[in-house]
């Protein structure tokens, strides 16, 4: 019994000592294996049960002996050797169910380590992924930025070119107003030639049939 309770803390204490230091792969063997027995937690509890049972047996037989003890004032040497053994066995179950109990929080705690490390690497990864998209929007506005500038250069130049092209416009508005007035004066000095070069006829016919008149 007692070689099997060293065999079983030596066992244990690999575990604990594999589960605190990472040696290549030895740690993720390990916990697949804790994930395989923590499948058949019924069998764990039992044995753990069982071990506490001899545990708690070996405390009163512990206590028997220490009772005759002190009624007989010594004791025997089977009974110091009993006590003994049963202290050694105690002693060694004790160890074996808090190595047990160690070693199932850490695996508890590594796993859960494992899925915050799990989630910490997607959420840098979506984190990266975002600062990339960042980038690019800032990428894309800085080019909007730059265009929508350009743009407004071309406003600016087309706004010119508009106010100097309304300007020749009312330039030339202004011309032909004054080329209209030019020609209407034309017109109206045109008029007034026809209206005297009519009276002129007219007086030329008058004097020609005048002078007809003294030629008869």
């Amino acid at each position: 019994m007692i070689q099997l309770l060293f065999m079983v803390l030596c066992l244990e204490g690999m575990v604990a000592f594999l589960l605190m230091v990472k040696i290549g792969p030895l740690r993720e063997l390990v916990m697949k294996c804790l994930d395989q027995v923590k499948m058949r937690k019924g069998t764990v509890l039992t044995i753990a049960g069982t071990i506490a049972a001899i545990l708690f047996s070996n405390f009163i037989s512990i206590i028997k002996i220490q009772n005759k003890g002190a009624k007989l004032g010594t004791m025997t040497p089977m009974d110091q050797v009993l006590w003994r053994t049963n202290l050694l066995e105690a002693t060694l179950m004790g160890f074996s169910l808090f190595l047990g109990f160690l070693i199932d929080r850490m695996h508890h705690y590594l796993r859960k380590l494992i899925v915050l490390r799990n989630t910490v690497g997607s959420s840098k990864k979506e984190f990266e992924r975002l600062e990339k998209e960042k980038l690019q929007f800032k990428e894309k506005a800085d080019k909007a930025a730059e265009e929508m500038k350009q743009s407004q250069k071309e406003i600016s130049s087309l706004t010119e070119l508009l106010k100097k092209v309304k300007l020749q416009l009312e330039h030339k508005d202004k011309l032909v107003e004054t080329a209209e007035a030019h020609v209407a004066a034309l017109q109206k000095q045109a008029a007034d030639l026809l209206l005297e070069y009519d009276r002129l006829l007219e007086d030329n016919q008058n004097l020609q049939n005048q002078a007809h008149g003294y030629r008869s």
